[in-house]
């Protein structure tokens, strides 16, 4: 990792059309925010040649290796460019498997912008665990780019708010968000009676329930209209599944903004399995933003 000055949004790059989606995804932002884009690309044999190759041969695969990161890397920097002519692009090829890449880069990003499926050296990026562990543990937000919905109108940002006490880095995120693209903000809160006996479900009063989750996503925003007169907020309160909700909603979403569960000693292994189905499922970008530890 490199000392970079000012604000930098890291994109990583594997040569698969999604990481362009990503990259021109960056551009645009990068344009919006005053920012620079850092494109990367990580070269895991670099720093471990397969077993039997000769020395020479080692030699050759690594050059190999590094001139086809370096081909994917100017292309991506073509699509910057071209989508956000006056954005600074910066590439960088790195040793190393993808996730520790990008967590060393997070450490001075304002944001980490992925493809939501990897082809070559950021391979499995969606389904397998190098998303995951960067979005349970990145130092800045992490946006994965799913499919952008083409649409003159102007669609919301949608986040997501539980009942807890923390989240308060993704309503932050969201609003600043929805405040700069002059977008209007739902914030959504669900609670499901999955786990309620089914015994006692007769006996329990839903109404009241539901005021209750009402009232909870009131004080979860208290402050935040406030602070941001400008955003036009929409509540929405479902008792549904979570995930299943905010995925549907992400059909009309130009954004959907989730917090990252991860906790104790195992916290940045651990992402929640609402923000898993979004990464997975969602039709548009997502952010996951991580609560700052205590």
């Amino acid at each position: 990792m490199s000392a970079r000055r000012g604000r930098v949004i890291v994109v990583g790059v594997d040569g698969s059309s999604e990481a362009l989606d990503a990259a021109r995804w960056a551009g645009a932002e990068a344009a919006r925010r005053g920012a620079s884009v850092c494109l990367v690309a990580a070269t895991q044999w670099a720093v471990a040649s397969p077993v039997g190759v000769t020395a020479l041969g080692q030699q050759s695969l690594r050059v190999a290796l590094v001139e086809a990161a370096e081909d994917t890397l100017a292309e991506a920097a073509a699509e910057v460019r071209r989508t956000a002519p006056g954005v600074a692009v910066q590439t960088e090829v790195r040793p190393g498997a993808p996730a520790p890449v990008l967590l060393a880069e997070s450490e001075q990003a304002e944001l980490v912008v992925l493809g939501c499926r990897g082809l070559g050296g950021f391979a499995g990026l969606l389904a397998g665990s190098v998303t995951i562990s960067v979005a349970a543990s990145a130092r800045c937000p992490v946006v994965v780019v799913r499919g952008i919905v083409g649409s003159s109108g102007p669609l919301p940002v949608v986040v997501g708010v539980d009942g807890s006490e923390k989240g308060e880095a993704a309503l932050a995120f969201a609003f600043s968000e929805a405040s700069a693209r002059r977008l209007p903000l739902v914030a959504v809160h669900v609670w499901s009676d999955a786990m309620i006996d089914p015994l006692v479900a007769p006996a329990i009063d839903w109404t009241a329930l539901a005021a209750e989750a009402e009232e909870v996503l009131g004080e979860r925003l208290a402050g935040w209209a406030e602070k941001y007169p400008d955003v036009e907020v929409g509540r929405r309160v479902v008792r549904d599944n979570a995930a299943a909700t905010l995925v549907e909603m992400s059909i009309g979403a130009h954004l959907v903004v989730v917090g990252s569960r991860g906790r104790g000693a195992l916290r940045g292994a651990l992402l929640g399995s609402v923000s898993q189905a979004l990464l997975r499922h969602a039709s548009c970008p997502v952010a996951v933003v991580r609560e700052e530890e205590s």
